[in-house]
């Protein structure tokens, strides 16, 4: 599958970013709506996934502390690197403007996903939208 990553920042990238989390969180997930959105999009930097149709089919989002988060591809292209190329571009962001550390909750069924790009698990199960998860963490080498 071809695609193209665009990161940015919310002001440019919302409607794209917020079509894919409604579709994979909202959607799918039953994450109820008003959980889905908060103040930190507007201070994130974001990548968002585009197929060769120009249709935005992955997004996640880095915060000002480290966090990755928001992460999602929606469900026609799961399966082609998608969210491993997000993760990694996120992570190279982080470490790029000096971040030793990127921190993630990550859904419990994604753990195995996020152990893949060298995060471990910090702390025990938790509910988050009434779905299970855990914090991983994943330090950068010098």
């Amino acid at each position: 599958m071809n695609y193209l990553m665009t990161l940015g920042e919310w002001d440019r990238l919302s409607d794209d970013a917020r079509t894919v989390r409604y579709d994979v969180f909202v959607q799918e997930q039953k994450v109820p709506v008003e959980l889905e959105w908060d103040d930190m999009d507007a201070v994130s930097l974001h990548a968002v996934v585009y197929d060769e149709e120009d249709v935005a089919i992955g997004t996640g989002r880095l915060l000002p502390d480290g966090h990755i988060g928001r992460m999602a591809v929606r469900a026609s292209a799961r399966g082609h690197g998608i969210g491993g190329a997000i993760l990694r571009e996120l992570m190279l962001q982080a470490k790029a403007r000096g971040d030793s550390t990127v921190i993630l909750n990550a859904q419990t069924q994604a753990e195995p996903f996020y152990q893949r790009y060298g995060f471990a698990r910090s702390g025990e199960e938790f509910m988050e939208a009434g779905i299970p998860h855990v914090e991983m963490r994943h330090t950068f080498s010098e």
